[in-house]
C-alpha cells in the first residue's frame, strides 16, 4: 500500500515539474520576440507591426503602441518573416527585418541595402496592387458668416477617396442651407469628381467635372469639365504639398444676368502639416478658374484650416473660407469671408 508521505513527494514533483515547464515556455515566449535596439543603449522588446515614413512601430506589453524614428534605431531583428515594400517597388515576401549599423539586411536573398531603400514594412494590400484603399470624412460646422449674406448657419462637407497604386477617384461635395425668420438666407452647394492616373512619380495626369450652384450670387449653376496635370511636390507628414494645373470648359447660368461660356484654366493647392504635433493637421486648400475669354475674370476659393483629433475617429477642426469672384454681377460682394468650427467623422 503507497503511504501518504510518497505520494506528498511524488504531488510535490510533479508541481515543481509543471512549474518549471510554464517558466520556460516564458522564457521561450520572451527569447522569441522582435527587439529593437536604440543609439541611447535602450532595448525595446515586442511586436514590430510595421514601419513607414521612416518610422518603426512596435507593440510592447508595457506601453502599448511605440512608434520610434529609424534614426533613433541602431538594430532591429524580427522573429517572423515580414513583408517588405522597397523604394523600387520591389517586395519581399520571406524575410525577418533586420537592421544593423544602418543597413537593411535581408535574409532571403541574403543582401544588404542602405536604409534609405526601406519604403514600408508591412504595406497595405492596395500598396501592393491589391485593390483600393477608401479613405474619407464627413462633417458639419457652425459657421458665423459676414460677406454678401450676414447668417448665423448650419454647413455640410464630405470627401471620399479610392486610390490604388495605378489610379484615385474622388468625389467632394459641400453646401449650406439656412432660414431666418422663415426667409432662406443661403442656399449654395459644389459638388466635384475627380480621375487620376499617376505617372511617374510624383507627377500624375487627371479629369475634373464639377458643379455649383449660389442663389444669393444669381448662380443658377455653373458646370466645370477639363483635364489637367498635377505634381505631388512633397509627401512627408511634416509637410505635404500638391498642385495642379489645367484647362476645362466652363458653363454659367444665371438667375438674372445674361448666361455664359467660355475656356478657362483652372488650378489646384493641397498643403498640409503635423508640425504642431498631436496628431493635428495645419491645411490650405485653394482651387481657381481663370476666364479665358475675359481675363479680367477670377474665381478664387480658399480655405485655411486647424484639425485635430478628438476621440475614436472624431475630429474637430478651426478653419477660415475666403471666396473671391473678380466678376460678380452687380450688387453682390466680390469677396465672401466665413469663420467655421467644424465636426466630422473620418474613416
Amino acid at each position: 500500500m503507497i503511504s501518504g508521505k510518497y505520494l506528498q513527494i511524488r504531488s510535490l514533483a510533479l508541481l515543481l515539474a509543471l512549474l518549471m515547464t510554464v517558466v520556460a515556455r516564458a522564457d521561450s515566449d520572451a527569447a522569441a520576440q522582435d527587439e529593437i535596439l536604440l543609439k541611447n543603449g535602450s532595448r525595446i522588446i515586442g511586436a514590430v507591426i510595421g514601419s513607414r515614413d521612416g518610422v518603426v512601430t512596435i507593440e510592447t506589453d508595457f506601453a502599448g503602441t511605440i512608434d520610434v524614428e529609424l534614426a533613433q534605431i541602431t538594430s532591429v531583428n524580427t522573429q517572423d518573416p515580414v513583408v517588405i515594400l522597397m523604394a523600387d517597388e520591389s517586395v519581399q515576401h520571406d524575410s525577418k527585418l533586420v537592421i544593423s549599423e544602418e543597413q537593411l539586411v535581408l535574409s532571403e536573398p541574403g543582401q544588404t541595402y542602405p536604409l534609405e531603400e526601406l519604403l514600408v514594412v508591412n504595406p497595405e494590400p492596395w500598396e501592393l496592387g491589391q485593390g483600393y484603399r477608401w479613405t474619407g470624412s464627413i462633417g458639419v460646422a457652425l459657421v458665423r458668416q459676414r460677406g454678401n449674406t450676414d447668417t448665423d448657419e448650419v454647413d455640410y462637407k464630405l470627401e471620399s477617396k479610392w486610390r490604388s497604386v495605378e489610379d484615385r477617384y474622388t468625389v467632394k461635395a459641400n453646401g449650406e442651407t439656412d432660414e431666418a425668420d422663415g426667409t432662406k438666407t443661403a442656399d449654395n452647394w459644389r459638388v466635384s469628381g475627380k480621375y487620376d492616373y499617376f505617372l511617374e512619380d510624383p507627377n500624375y495626369v487627371g479629369l475634373l467635372v464639377q458643379a455649383e450652384k449660389d442663389k444669393f450670387q444669381d448662380l443658377d449653376i455653373r458646370y466645370l469639365v477639363g483635364p489637367y496635370f498635377g505634381r505631388q511636390f512633397y509627401d512627408e507628414p511634416v509637410f505635404s504639398l500638391q498642385g495642379e494645373l489645367g484647362f476645362s470648359y466652363v458653363t454659367e447660368e444665371f438667375n438674372m444676368a445674361e448666361d455664359d461660356d467660355y475656356g478657362a484654366s483652372n488650378w489646384s493647392i493641397n498643403a498640409s502639416s503635423d508640425y504642431l504635433g498631436g496628431d493635428s493637421s495645419l491645411y490650405f486648400d485653394q482651387n481657381g478658374i481663370w476666364n479665358l475669354k475675359d481675363t479680367s475674370d477670377v474665381i478664387v476659393n480658399s480655405t485655411f484650416g486647424l484639425s485635430y483629433p478628438l476621440l475614436w475617429q472624431i475630429e474637430a477642426a478651426v478653419e477660415v473660407l475666403f471666396e473671391y469672384d473678380s466678376g460678380a454681377v452687380e450688387g453682390v460682394d466680390d469677396l465672401d469671408q466665413t469663420y467655421r468650427f467644424r465636426l466630422g467623422y473620418t474613416w
